[in-house]
């Protein structure tokens, strides 16, 4: 994961880098075109790249159907139940919420739980509850829908993690995972590609 992040980091330099190389070997008069138009258009590859790329434009690209926001479960179900809503939806990790509400969140319940502090202890998973083994919300992680996708992806490998909680004030808006995350950053570096690309053969 952290070699994702720096190759993340410096990926927009290695590409400018490169255009600037590739204008170095035509001719003086093309060659000050491509570098007064590259200095032109740089502020608006940046406003496109990767760097601005927010939580909000995963859940966008997910759907309401997919963004999580639906999927909890209460800390008195019974971990058997938990898990299970986790299969039947193709999930890794479900919200938390106290009995009777939607809104108030009360942590988070993983794959990893379920193995750890079920599996390898050999307990019960249909007698033991999920308030019992969830992370509880003083211990949560979360992000907003303005974090930047790059700071979230930093956040889950500092802290590793692979599900991380959408919260807009204390509402839940959805739920994305490590996977989620870098696909939404290989999307964006191929749509930079594409820009710097154009940007190469006077597109812009």
């Amino acid at each position: 994961m952290q070699g994702v992040i720096r190759a993340t980091q410096i990926y927009g330099g290695t590409l400018r880098n490169a255009i600037l190389q590739h204008a170095r070997v035509l001719e003086p008069s093309v060659r000050s075109n491509i570098i007064v138009r590259y200095e032109s258009v740089s502020p608006a590859l940046e406003e496109h790249g990767f760097e601005s790329a927010t939580i909000a434009d995963i859940l966008k690209a997910k759907g309401k159907s997919a963004d999580g926001s639906w999927l909890w479960c209460a800390t008195d179900d019974s971990v058997y139940d938990a898990v299970k809503s986790m299969t039947q939806h193709n999930v890794g990790a479900l919200l938390v919420v106290k009995p009777g509400t939607e809104k108030s969140i009360a942590g988070i319940i993983t794959e990893r739980d379920y193995l750890r502090k079920i599996i390898v202890q050999g307990r019960s998973s249909k007698t033991t509850k999920v308030g019992d083994i969830m992370t509880d919300e003083n211990r949560l992680i979360t992000v907003t829908p303005g974090t930047k996708v790059l700071q979230a992806m930093q956040l889950m490998s500092d802290n590793r993690i692979r599900h991380i909680p959408v919260l807009e004030g204390k509402t839940m808006i959805g739920m994305v995972s490590i996977g989620d995350v870098v696909r939404a950053v290989v999307d964006e570096h191929r749509e930079e590609l594409k820009r710097l690309n154009a940007f190469i053969q006077g597109g812009y």
